[in-house]
This record gives C-alpha cells, sequence and structure tokens, in this order.
C-alpha cells in the first residue's frame, strides 16, 4: 500500500482541469483596463472582451451549440477571431478554424467532416463561404462578421456578430472542461494530397503550449502582440491564449503587407510578432525609409519552412531579435525552440546565423524529442551527419484525426508522434531538419536535401526568394531544379546561378535548372513544392 495515497484524492480545491479559459478570467480580474485588442481605431479592454466573450458564448448556447459541436469560423485577425478562441470552448464546443485562402469545394469538405454547427464569415470571404455552404451536407448557423475596416454589404448569414452579442446574457454561466482531455479545436492539415485531415487539440494542450510561448519566447507581462501570423495556423500556434496568459496586447492585422506591419511597429510600440521565412524575406526586402524610426526591441519568432541562415542574418542586421523554432500542426504549431547560449554571442555573425536556423531543442512542455531510423525507432547518432526522422512525445501533441484512427495509429506507433521531417542530430543535442521526407532528391543513390541547396542559393547577391525540389533525370533518376525570385533591380542567369552552386556545393547537389519568378505559396508562407514538382517535370 502506498502512504500517499490513502485517502488524498483529488477534489475541486486541489484539482482543476488546464483549460486556457482560465487565463482569460485572470486577465480581466487582474488587469481590466489593459488593451486586449487594438484594431484601427478600437480599443478593446481585458474586462470587455471577456465580457463579449461571455455573452458571445450565451448568445450561441441560446442556439442549441453546446459540448462536442463543431463552431468554424473564416475571419482574418481580427478582434471577433480572438474573441472566438474563448466563446467557444465556454461551451464545450470545438473552434474549426478555416485556411481563408481555401476554395469553396474543400471549405465544403470541412464543413461536412467537422459536422459544423455554426459558421463566423467575414464579408471579405463570403462569395466562397456561399458557394462552400451551399454544396455541404451540413446547415449551420450562419453569422456575419462585419469589420469596419474592410468595407463590403455582402452579408449571407442569419445575422450579425455585434448584433448576436447584444442578445447574449452577460451573466451566462460557462464551465471549465470537466475533462482537460476535452477538444477544444479542430484544424485541418494543408491537404496537399488527398483531403485534408482534421487534427483535434485539447484544452490540456492548448494551456500547456499557450505557456510554453510565454517561457520559451521570455514574453514577461503584457506583451504587445503583432498578428502577422494566420490565427487560423495552428490556431495561432496558441498565442490567442498565450496573449491571455501574459496580458498582452494584440495588435490585429487583416493583411500582411510590409509597410503596414512596420507602421504598427512604430505606431503601437510593437514588440513580439511571429512569421514565415517568406514574411521576413519581404521585411527584408522593403524600401529603407520604412524601416526607419524603430527605436525599441522587438522579438520575432520564425518557423515554417527552415529559414536559411542568411535570412536570419538580414533580420539580426535590422535590429530584430530572431528566436527559431520548429513545430507541425499536430503539435500545436512550435514544439522545439533554438535555445540560445551566451557564449555564441563572441561567434562571428555568419556562425551565429548558422546557429539560429537550427531547429534546436524541446520547448518547456514538450517531453521527448530525438531524431531516429523511421522503422526500428533507433536514435541516430549525435554526429550532425547521420540523417533520421524527428519524433516527439508529450501532454502538445494532438488527441489524433478526427475519424481517421488508422492514421492516427500509424502517426503515434511506437509510442512517438513520427513527424515526417527528416533531421540530423548535433553533438550539443541540437537538431537540424534537412528535408521533409517527401521532398528529399535521391540523385544516383545520393541523398540530396534542397534546404542545402536553397540555403546556398539565398546567399546569392540577386536573389530574394529560393526553392528547390526534384526533377526526373534519365542518368541519376532525379536532379535538383531551382526556382528563384530575384530581388527588384537584379539581374542574373541560369548559368551564372548554377555556377554559383558548383562553386558552394558539392557539384551532384548543384541545380540543373533554374526557373525564375514567383514562388506558389500557401496562406502561411509555406512554398507550395507539389506545385512546383509538376513545373519542375513538366520542362
Amino acid at each position: 500500500m502506498n502512504l500517499f495515497d490513502m485517502s488524498l484524492d483529488k477534489n475541486p480545491a486541489n484539482y482543476v482541469s488546464l483549460s486556457p479559459l482560465t487565463f482569460l478570467k485572470r486577465s480581466a480580474d487582474v488587469y481590466p483596463n489593459k488593451i486586449a485588442c487594438i484594431h484601427g481605431e478600437q480599443r478593446i479592454t481585458w474586462r470587455e472582451t471577456y465580457q463579449r466573450c461571455v455573452k458571445l458564448a450565451a448568445a450561441l448556447s441560446a442556439q442549441g451549440i453546446g459540448k462536442g459541436d463543431t463552431v468554424s469560423a473564416m475571419l482574418p485577425n481580427i478582434p471577433a477571431m480572438f474573441e472566438l478562441h474563448f466563446a467557444v470552448p465556454m461551451l464545450g464546443a470545438v473552434l474549426h478554424s478555416i485556411n481563408t485562402r481555401l476554395d469553396a469545394e474543400s471549405v465544403a469538405f470541412q464543413l461536412d467532416h467537422a459536422e459544423s454547427k455554426a459558421v463566423f464569415i467575414d464579408s471579405e470571404f463570403a462569395a466562397v463561404m456561399g458557394v462552400a455552404i451551399k454544396e455541404a451536407e451540413v446547415e449551420p448557423f450562419v453569422v456575419d462578421v462585419e469589420d469596419a475596416i474592410f468595407s463590403s454589404k455582402n452579408l449571407i448569414g442569419e445575422i450579425e456578430y455585434e448584433h448576436l452579442i447584444s442578445e447574449g446574457d452577460e451573466g451566462f454561466k460557462w464551465g471549465l472542461p470537466a475533462d482537460e482531455w476535452d477538444a477544444i479545436t479542430l484544424n485541418y492539415t494543408s491537404g496537399t494530397t488527398g483531403n485534408p485531415k482534421g487534427v483535434v487539440y485539447h484544452h490540456r494542450g492548448a494551456y500547456l503550449n499557450a505557456v510554453s510561448n510565454v517561457i520559451t519566447w521570455d514574453m514577461g507581462n503584457h506583451p504587445v502582440y503583432l498578428w502577422t501570423l494566420p490565427m487560423f495556423h495552428c490556431n495561432g500556434w496558441c498565442f490567442p491564449w498565450s496573449l491571455a496568459a501574459s496580458a498582452g496586447t494584440n495588435v490585429c492585422l487583416r493583411s500582411v503587407l510590409p509597410k503596414t506591419i512596420y507602421k504598427l511597429i512604430k505606431s503601437e510600440k510593437v514588440d513580439h510578432f511571429c512569421g514565415a521565412p517568406t514574411v521576413l524575406t519581404m521585411l527584408i526586402n522593403t524600401p529603407e525609409k520604412h524601416k526607419e524610426g524603430i527605436n525599441h526591441k522587438v522579438k520575432v519568432m520564425t518557423a515554417g519552412a527552415a529559414p536559411p541562415a542568411a535570412v536570419i542574418q538580414s533580420m539580426e542586421e535590422m535590429g530584430f531579435d530572431i528566436t527559431h523554432v520548429y513545430g507541425l500542426t499536430e503539435t500545436y504549431g512550435p514544439c522545439t525552440v533554438c535555445a540560445w547560449h551566451d557564449e555564441w554571442d563572441e561567434l562571428p555573425a555568419d556562425e551565429q546565423a548558422t546557429l539560429r536556423a537550427r531547429q534546436g531543442v524541446r520547448s518547456a512542455m514538450l517531453e521527448d524529442l530525438m531524431v531516429a531510423d523511421p522503422d526500428t525507432l533507433e536514435p541516430m547518432p549525435k554526429d550532425g551527419v547521420s540523417m533520421g526522422e524527428i519524433f516527439m512525445r508529450g501532454n502538445n501533441v494532438m488527441k489524433g484525426y478526427l475519424k481517421n484512427p488508422r492514421t492516427t495509429e500509424e502517426s503515434f506507433k511506437g509510442g512517438w508522434f513520427h513527424s515526417g521531417d527528416l533531421a540530423v542530430w548535433h553533438e550539443n543535442g541540437y537538431i537540424e531538419i534537412k528535408d521533409r521526407s517527401k521532398d528529399i532528391i535521391i540523385s544516383g543513390g545520393e541523398n540530396i536535401s534542397t534546404l542545402e541547396v536553397e540555403s546556398v542559393l539565398y546567399r546569392h547577391c540577386a536573389i530574394m526568394e529560393a526553392a528547390v525540389v526534384a526533377k526526373h533525370d534519365e542518368v541519376w533518376g532525379e536532379k535538383p531544379c531551382a526556382f528563384v525570385t530575384l530581388k527588384e533591380g537584379e539581374e542574373a542567369t541560369e548559368k551564372e546561378i548554377i555556377a554559383f552552386c558548383r562553386d558552394n556545393l558539392a557539384h551532384y547537389k548543384a541545380p540543373k535548372r533554374v526557373v525564375f519568378g514567383d514562388l506558389p505559396k500557401t496562406s502561411t508562407g509555406k512554398v507550395q513544392k507539389f506545385v512546383l514538382r509538376d513545373k519542375a517535370n513538366a520542362l
């Protein structure tokens, strides 16, 4: 018999389910007059945010929305999107955030698969959503969201957002989940081949990853956070809940425009923002006159496709403090961080940038991380050379894929989450991604990392963006094909770029072809390599 288990049971005094809903209530209680959201001329306090969320929850409850129901939203980064991250879970319902760049057919699939009971629609996306709702089998309660910054009368809903809130009861009694394992949100993967998978998050994971963000980034109290990262993407990497935990200020942004980003950084004293490498590239290449006048420290968190060292170095030289993280939809967004060491400050700038480009070590709330053989799960040597798959385990790994038990089981085989990303493990325990398993190029039996070739291309003075994919080759099986976007006013030839790569890489890794033009991207800034592979093989 365990002495310490005798009559020491859970009770309401010593056990409460972990949920990020408690962050909202605390900020409203402790900092009621602090600004929670800024959107154009709007200034919404934490007290007002809490009241609005409670009334919205009450109004949805009156429409029959309750525990386990799905509430969908196609909204940009505006206060309504932030508020739904709390109002919907207050009912025990599940928030499904829809990628704003999806076509009607893809949206209809998600609405049906999620069995959506309600959907919130910004008027900018009403045309696509109108078609999607007609195509879908479900018949959700439709709410229009009119944004003062975006003037449109294209309304298709049964009620407008502010009117719905006004119908809610401010005294509505909401509760925490009885089980912290209950679902809180649903996010769909990009679905580049076949239908996307529905990734289910739980309250416990959302709570812990939100706290992990605050610790990992040393956000402190009252950060001012600019929403360059879409809130529909992994629930904004859980930052809606992180901002509530730290009683920070959300500076909303409908569209990612570099000039607007610089303007808001200066006018609102923004000190934190997240962005994919493509966003950083846009900021680097913005005219100097827009960059002038930033006199305070700005922290930038970047992830997505591995950022080339040259991009990180350029951002650092502009005065931004870069933190590189890594994660997937299935891990609530960031789950590793390139944790910095003071002694690295003494290294040359290019070496520092190379270190910052690594995906790093597990974040505060991830329990374990390894690079291992994908079949045997045997850890790879920490030699910086031996390539294996990245595996994770912890509370900030998804519940699983909605209505997809087989794929869920496969992804958790062996008691680890299988990321599908290939990496090496360095002696100090830091991981460095070399490629997605589907993106690696096999040429004459040799593996070529597309990220390695891309990192060299980014060092070319004329190149703004680059992406490398496999192109079928009659002799070698596959050879690298590079797609590049040149900086404004710069010129370069295919022959020149190939020669540059051969000067900086083993010759067999150099691209066989170079194609000039804009790169196709997802709404989160990721290059659509499946599109480029088709183009490469059609050449």
